[in-house]
């Protein structure tokens, strides 16, 4: 088994609808998830929520990882996404109270 690491998803505005960044490659052994961070820029606080879904399902309350709540300026490291392992097909998926406010990120180990 091989370990690749790699920028599973680039830093970038969390969407303020539900989106889906990254899909576990369905041709490879699964993806650790090493980092992810994220960053309020704006003068208000702001909430992101992160879901890790099973492979063939949506993003609700049963795959929903975390809500996080960031005042202004601050910058969160994810603890509860991070050594997390997406199966082949798994999905992180996130949304954000309001659009252009939040950038994200994540860093991760895709095996083969």
């Amino acid at each position: 088994m091989t370990a690749t690491p790699k920028t599973i998803v680039s830093q970038q505005n969390v969407d303020a609808v539900q989106t889906t960044k990254y899909t576990s490659p369905a041709t490879g052994k699964g993806t650790w998830i090493d980092k992810f961070t994220g960053r309020n820029y704006s003068a208000g606080t702001q909430t992101v929520a992160v879901n890790l879904i099973p492979s063939g399902g949506v993003a609700d309350n049963t795959n929903l990882i975390v809500i996080k709540s960031f005042a202004p300026g601050e910058t969160y490291a994810f603890p509860e996404v991070v050594g997390k392992f997406l199966n082949p097909g798994d999905a992180i998926s996130w949304l954000a109270s309001a659009a252009t406010s939040i950038s994200a990120g994540a860093n991760g180990r895709e095996l083969t």
